[in-house]
């Protein structure tokens, strides 16, 4: 494993380099994903021919407004939005990494238990969509909650709110919607994956467990955790290719993983079939089931010529565009880090200083934490950000 990142985890020892490598990772993948979301958000469900009559025979190449959600669109609140607007995926997203923030700063309470932490802070990212606003009252919810740009409504999926619909929190053994195949779960998965300091196996499984809240069917369970093992590989510098054959490892010993694995297995087998090509992308799936989304992110990461390339290659289809965009774009990102992103398209996204600092928290409490809450030491406004309550 040749990754700086990876030996100082193994270690616990971060210098100034491995702290700056990892940094730009989960920068990139948080980052990279909302890019992706709103780039593919524009033609969310649009049949390919319906985009490339809008947007010219290459399809979309650049942000674009969001326009009124089309009946069976991921995206939408039956209005538009402008250039660089994010969906519920990035805002849940955003979400996982606040709960595995507040789960490490938990730890040293004796009250560790990283699924109850993420459960805790999905609960929070329902409020947001039910509520006017935030509620200053509520110190316990920490500073994401308190952000008022994500209280705007972006259609999430109706799985995502029923699961989270009482404080209950589904489990493995009683999951949560064990019918629900639609890829909300997995499009949330991918900040699982930057525990570089924990074992593939148990990235999966946590991945696994919190996907099972909201979408209790072994296919979007399992290809969250395999998305999660993925990006697990890339932020701890290991190659795409070497990231899914261990996903595909992790996969094989569960039940019902049959799905996941042949999509993975046809996502690797599509980079030897030709030139990359809107229509070879859907001939991998709908884009519409987790199993289906995750096949298309790897393909187009694996082909893509760079970010911008496999992102367009990402949305260019006539399935969940705003889906396949997020996940192709965590993945690009935490494999080149923060600099490879398109600068343009990051100019304009939507909440980025919140996913900046998000992202910058995230690699400081993952380096650093000790320093910040630990029996030596004590940050008071660390505490008041991320609560142990």
């Amino acid at each position: 494993m040749s990754s700086t990142a990876a030996t100082a985890a193994a270690t616990g020892v971060w210098g100034r380099t491995e702290q700056q490598d990892f940094r730009s990772r989960v920068r990139g993948a948080l980052l990279g994903g909302a890019i992706g979301d709103t780039l593919g958000a524009a033609v969310d469900a649009l049949p390919l021919a319906a985009i490339r009559e809008a947007h010219g025979p290459a399809g979309v190449l650049d942000l674009l407004p969001v326009p009124p959600a089309a009946p069976g669109s991921t995206y939408g609140a039956g209005h538009g939005a402008g250039r660089g607007a994010v969906t519920a995926a990035t805002q849940l997203t955003l979400f996982t990494v606040d709960g595995l923030i507040r789960a490490q700063v938990r730890r040293d309470t004796g009250a560790w238990h990283p699924p109850t932490d993420v459960h805790r802070a999905y609960l929070r990212w329902a409020a947001t969509q039910h509520d006017w606003g935030p509620d200053e009252r509520r110190t316990e919810d920490g500073w994401l909650a308190r952000e008022e740009w994500l209280y705007t409504r972006r259609s999430p999926s109706r799985a995502s709110l029923t699961g989270l619909a009482d404080p209950g929190m589904g489990t493995l053994d009683h999951p949560r919607n064990p019918d629900a195949t639609d890829p909300g779960a997995v499009v949330r998965s991918a900040p699982f994956g930057l525990l570089v300091g924990w074992e593939p196996q148990l990235v999966f499984q946590l991945a696994v467990e919190c996907a099972a809240q909201t979408h209790g069917h072994p296919s979007s369970c399992l290809a969250s955790g395999a998305l999660a093992v993925v990006v697990h590989g890339l932020a701890r510098g290991e190659s795409l290719d070497g990231s899914v054959q261990r996903a595909l490892a992790q996969l094989a010993a569960r039940p019902g993983h049959q799905p996941v694995t042949d999509a993975l297995q046809a996502a690797l087998g599509g980079v030897r079939q030709g030139m990359p090509a809107p229509e070879r992308v859907e001939a991998l799936g709908d884009g519409r089931t987790p199993e289906g989304v995750l096949a298309v992110a790897v393909y187009c990461a694996l082909v893509g010529e760079d970010v911008r390339h496999g992102l367009r290659l990402a949305v260019n289809h006539g399935g969940a565009s705003a889906t396949t965009g997020a996940l192709c774009g965590a993945l690009l990102g935490a494999m080149h880090g923060e600099t490879a992103l398109p600068p343009g398209w990051l100019a304009e996204l939507e909440g980025r200083p919140t996913v900046l600092q998000l992202a910058d928290d995230f690699a400081m409490e993952m380096t650093q934490g000790p320093a910040l809450h630990g029996p030596t030491a004590s940050a008071p406004g660390w505490l008041t950000r991320y609560p142990r309550s």
